[in-house]
C-alpha cells in the first residue's frame, strides 16, 4: 500500500534502532527489501566478542591464504564457504517443456510452462499448498488457463518488476511478495475472501481477515475445499499460537485498582468548567469554591 521507498525507510529505522548495522560494517548498498533479509540474534554477540570478524570481498587465494579487497591476508584458512544459494533445475522433463536460464524459468504464475498444450505439471515451493489446488482444478478441467500470449505476457511483466526491486542475482528469480502473491492464485481458483462483503455480512469475520495474520484459512471461506470450521479457525488462531508456551500454568497477579487518577483529572475537568463559566454560577455556589479559583483580574 506505501511506496516501496518508504515502506524500506520505515523498516531500515526500525531495524537500525535494534541493530545499528553501520557501527557493525554491516550496511549494505542496496534497500532493505532489495534482498533476502536475515534475521540472527546471535551475530552481534559473535562480532563483540571477537568470534566473527566482518571483512570485505575476497580479492584472490594464495595457496592456504586469502586476501581482501582492503589488503588484508589472512593466512591458514582451512575452509571457505561460498554462500551463493542454489541452481535448480528440471532434469527429469524434456528441454521443450521447460527450460532454466540463470536461474529464470518461465513459468506462468510460477506453476505452468504456458506453451505446454495439456497442463500436466502441478507446483513448485514455496506455497504449495494453494498452487497445488489451482493446479488440480485445472487438472480436472474446472478452470481454465488463458492464452498461451497472455501468460507469457505475465512471465515476461514478473520478471521485469523483479529485476526492477532485486539486486542482479540468481537467488531472485522466482520471489513472491507471500500475501500478493495468495490472493492473486485464490483469486483465480475462486477462493480469495471478499473483504469489503465480509465487513457487511460479518463484520467480526472480516476485521479478523482484513487486520489479522494472512493464513490458509482465509482461503477456506469460500469456492471450491470450502471449510466449516474455517471461520472458527480465524478467531481462535492466536490461542494456537500461544498453546505450545502454555506448560506452566501462572496465574495472573491480582492488581488492585487505583482511582486517584480518574479523581483528579475530575477535579481537574471540574475546576476548569466553574473558572470558565464563574460569572454564570449561583451566587451560593460560587461562595463556596471562590477560594479555589484564581482572582479574577
Amino acid at each position: 500500500m506505501l511506496p516501496f521507498g518508504l515502506t524500506c525507510s520505515m523498516a531500515e529505522r526500525k531495524l537500525d534502532n535494534r541493530f545499528d548495522h553501520s557501527l557493525y560494517n554491516l550496511k549494505p548498498k542496496h534497500r532493505l527489501f532489495s534482498q533476502h533479509p536475515t534475521a540472527n540474534d546471535e551475530l552481534p554477540n559473535r562480532i563483540l566478542s571477537g568470534t566473527v570478524q566482518v571483512k570485505p570481498n575476497i580479492r584472490r587465494f594464495q595457496g592456504s591464504s586469502v586476501e581482501f579487497e582492503e589488503g588484508s591476508v589472512v593466512e591458514d584458512v582451512d575452509l571457505v564457504v561460498f554462500a551463493t544459494g542454489y541452481r535448480f533445475s528440471f532434469p527429469f522433463l524434456a528441454s521443450h517443456v521447460t527450460s532454466v536460464s540463470g536461474n529464470k524459468a518461465s513459468l506462468y504464475k510460477y506453476v505452468f510452462p504456458p506453451e505446454l498444450e495439456c497442463p500436466t505439471l502441478g507446483a513448485i515451493m514455496p506455497i504449495s499448498e494453494m498452487q497445488a489446488r489451482w493446479a488440480t482444478r485445472v487438472f480436472k478441467g474446472c478452470t481454465k488457463l488463458p492464452p498461451v500470449a497472455s501468460m507469457l505476457k505475465d512471465v515476461q511483466c514478473k520478471q521485469e518488476t523483479m529485476a526492477k526491486r532485486y539486486v542482479p542475482s540468481q537467488r531472485h528469480t522466482i520471489q513472491v511478495d507471500y500475501l500478493n502473491y495468495m490472493d492473486e492464485i485464490a483469486g483465480l481458483l475462486g477462493v480469495r475472501p471478499n473483504i469489503p462483503r465480509l465487513l457487511l455480512t460479518d463484520p467480526r469475520l472480516g476485521l479478523k481477515v482484513l487486520f489479522g495474520p494472512g493464513t490458509p484459512y482465509q482461503y477456506r471461506l469460500k469456492g471450491p475445499g470450502k471449510w466449516a470450521g474455517a471461520r472458527q479457525a480465524i478467531f481462535t488462531q492466536w490461542e494456537r499460537v500461544a498453546q505450545p508456551m502454555q506448560t506452566r500454568p501462572c496465574d495472573d497477579p491480582k492488581t488492585k485498582r487505583s482511582y486517584m487518577w480518574p479523581l483528579i483529572l475530575s477535579a481537574a475537568v471540574v475546576g476548569w468548567a466553574a473558572y470558565v463559566n464563574r460569572n454564570n454560577l449561583p451566587t451560593a455556589l460560587l461562595d463556596k469554591i471562590i477560594v479555589y479559583l484564581p482572582a479574577q483580574d
